[in-house]
């Protein structure tokens, strides 16, 4: 039986030759181009070719022929391709799960705190040994968040007001759910930053820990579980039952390895401007300064 996908492929430019080796690279896959759309958006060109192929067909097979070649960067000729499954970008209802440090908004919330604290090279000596595996996500936010200890609360609405948002972000959650789509927020970070972003930008869902307050002063402590990699694909999964969307109708975006296991269990995962490991184990990758990307690539 035939399989239809498509491969959308975006850059801040796309050049003919890049284009005509990513349909050979299909054509040898065995698909055939049904259509083909050109377009632009605000920092980049893309392309959008629907595909057949004669049976059944290997998505991460043809990824992994898209990526063998490119060289240093993103994607051959600095045009990443994505390859996505019919079903999902057919969707008339799907679920989008964004991470939000470096993904939904351009920075690091423990560092902003951190600097108030002046404890930035405790919190960096931390994470760097968390990145050589020294110390799980859970044990690391609570070396992180115990440097913290001693901080009015008011540093919260002050690090609060100091939040950007990535570019396209508020795009990409305003047109998904004006198309009836949902979108959610799961973080590493804090709700007491996390829930009024949530609110301004009209989120259906948002998780993150909570830092614990007493008497106006964090205590450097979090109350409740962690939310680690496990827990925001169980957020996924649960959004997703709550709503009655299929896993398989599913996105989710991330730029760490704290979001692994939740772009795992997603049935489109985008690494944006993410860490090598991520853009390895991701169905797609953004290494541009536009998350609103990922509306081309959920088709919507």
């Amino acid at each position: 039986m035939p399989s239809t996908f498509t491969a959308v492929s975006y850059g801040q430019s796309l050049s003919p030759a890049a284009l005509e080796q990513i349909r050979r690279t299909l054509a040898g896959c065995g698909a055939r181009v049904l259509d083909e759309d050109l377009g632009s958006r605000p920092g980049y060109e893309l392309c959008v070719m629907e595909l057949i192929a004669a049976g059944p067909v290997d998505l991460r097979q043809i990824r992994a022929s898209l990526s063998a070649g490119a060289g240093e960067g993103p994607g051959t000729y600095g045009v990443d391709t994505a390859v996505v499954p019919a079903a999902l970008r057919r969707a008339t209802r799907k679920l989008i799960v964004l991470d939000v440090d470096s993904t939904l908004i351009q920075q690091e919330v423990i560092e902003l705190l951190a600097a108030h604290a002046g404890t930035e090279a405790e919190v960096a000596a931390v994470t760097e040994a968390a990145m050589r595996g020294e110390l799980d996500f859970a044990q690391s936010l609570h070396a992180r968040v115990a440097t913290l200890a001693g901080l009015p609360d008011t540093v919260l609405a002050e690090v609060g007001s100091t939040i950007k948002l990535s570019k396209g972000a508020d795009r990409l959650v305003s047109v998904a759910r004006a198309a009836g789509h949902v979108v959610g927020a799961v973080s590493g970070g804090f709700s007491q930053l996390l829930s009024p972003l949530s609110k301004a930008l009209h989120l259906d869902y948002a998780a993150a820990n909570e830092l614990e307050i007493v008497d106006g002063v964090l205590t450097g402590r979090v109350l409740g579980a962690v939310v680690d990699r496990a827990a925001k694909a169980s957020s996924l999964r649960q959004w997703a039952r709550t709503e009655g969307i299929e896993l398989s109708c599913t996105v989710a975006i991330g730029d760490g390895a704290n979001d692994l296991d939740m772009m795992e269990a997603a049935g489109l995962s985008i690494a944006y401007n993410a860490k090598p490991a991520v853009r390895a184990a991701a169905d797609a990758q953004i290494n541009l300064p536009n998350l609103d990307v990922a509306l081309v690539l959920a088709g919507i």
